[in-house]
């Protein structure tokens, strides 16, 4: 088969890495006397990319967010390794993708190309692949927010940001073990005190220094109430279902099912 990957930024360098015999070619490409054509370019480039290439061959691309409508009406997939590409000295193998495709050879394609990359894959379905994206910008993006967010206000403290690098990768890693089962600190213990202590002690900083900033305490405000969200679905979680029940029935205002005060229904004569 042969392959074209056009683009020669990063997602570019790391398939050409990873697929030694496939060309290159920058943009303007048509892709004449290939089998498959990699458009390995921006999202808002995709579709001009696309345009250019003449019938005949399997056209893919590798964005998150975007469908294979850009790809226009011809055998296409689309192929997004959840990983951060830097390049040509990222490793593929072992990543997730997520696959969408055109029936038959367009879909065989695929799964041929992310068996060759080493990729381990699963399908999102066209209605679904913005609301995907999304999930995997805040895994990865938002994390990196909430860090910096952690590392100015330490810097407040003398503390660096090497020091908080353990406390994050073992949070990541037991969310990846337990998921949210692995959530610890104040919250997760009740200890409300404690927090309201880490907030005043936040708010009089955002006052008074250069690293942080007002809208940093909205942002403190916004995850301590998801995470006591989270905390209470996770203990709901952990009830036996009759316990569920009872609790669901005192929220309501009504008595639990085990409430020796609950007024008894009478059997007819």
């Amino acid at each position: 088969m042969r392959i074209l990957i056009v683009g020669r930024g990063r997602m570019g360098a790391a398939l050409a890495r990873a697929l030694p015999t496939a060309e290159t070619a920058g943009r303007g490409a048509t892709g004449t006397g290939c089998d498959l054509v990699l458009i390995a370019v921006p999202d808002a480039e995709i579709a001009a990319a696309a345009a250019l290439i003449v019938p005949g061959p399997i056209v893919a691309h590798f964005s998150g967010a975007t469908g294979l409508e850009v790809l226009g009406a011809r055998d296409a997939f689309s192929l997004h390794p959840l990983l951060a590409v830097t390049g040509a000295n990222t490793d593929l193998a072992g990543a997730y993708a997520a696959i969408d495709a055109t029936p038959g050879r367009a879909s065989a394609a695929a799964e041929a190309l992310a068996s060759t990359l080493g990729l381990r894959t699963f399908h999102v379905a066209p209605a679904d692949r913005v609301a995907y994206h999304a999930a995997a910008s805040i895994a990865a993006n938002f994390l990196v927010t909430i860090e910096d967010f952690a590392e100015r206000l330490a810097a407040t403290a003398g503390v660096p940001r090497e020091a908080l690098a353990p406390l994050a990768e073992a949070a990541l890693t037991g969310w990846t073990r337990d998921g949210a089962a692995a959530l610890t600190g104040p919250i997760a213990r009740g200890d409300e005190a404690t927090v309201a202590a880490q907030r005043a002690a936040l708010a009089a900083r955002c006052a008074g220094t250069t690293h942080l900033a007002p809208q940093d305490l909205a942002l403190f405000d916004a995850l301590t109430a998801a995470t006591r969200a989270l905390m209470t679905r996770e203990q709901t979680r952990a009830l036996r279902p009759e316990q569920r029940q009872e609790q669901s029935s005192k929220q309501d205002g009504g008595p639990g099912p085990q409430d020796p005060d609950s007024p008894q229904k009478e059997t007819p004569a």
